[in-house]
């Protein structure tokens, strides 16, 4: 059974390399593990603006520890709205549960989460060169 639950720093390692299997998708990122995890490290220390979430699947003995996906979501301004966003990007999963819906599993509790901390709207990032991913997006309604 499939877990959406906020990530913790034993799990960076794992989340790194899901990051880097994204970056090799997208050719304005280059992976770096370093970077990478310090960018992750940034998100746990700050709770109150934003989160890491993970995707565990118990039963999948190829992931790292499990994880098969994962998404991060930080609140910015919206001078828009005059409120909150939640803006989420790094949102990838493993190629061995794409379309089981495991990306809509963490875009809603990034939602969820986003909504509780006040936002009123929600961003994305994605690389205009993803087309799996602007696809997938636009499913879910934003376009």
């Amino acid at each position: 059974m499939l877990e959406i639950t906020p990530a913790t720093p034993a799990d960076l390692p794992a989340l790194s390399a899901l990051i880097t299997s994204l970056f090799a998708l997208e050719p304005d990122f280059a992976p770096n593990d370093a970077k990478q995890q310090a960018g992750l490290r940034m998100q746990l220390a700050d709770p109150e603006r934003s989160l890491v979430l993970k995707a565990v699947d118990p039963a999948a003995a190829d992931a790292e520890r499990g994880i098969v996906g994962m998404l991060t979501v930080q609140l910015v301004a919206s001078t828009a709205e005059g409120a909150w966003s939640g803006l989420m990007e790094d949102v990838v999963v493993a190629a061995t549960h794409r379309g089981l819906g495991v990306g809509r599993a963490l875009v809603d509790a990034a939602e969820v989460w986003a909504v509780k901390k006040g936002a009123t709207r929600m961003q994305l990032l994605a690389d205009k060169e993803n087309s799996p991913a602007l696809a997938f997006y636009d499913r879910l309604g934003y376009n």
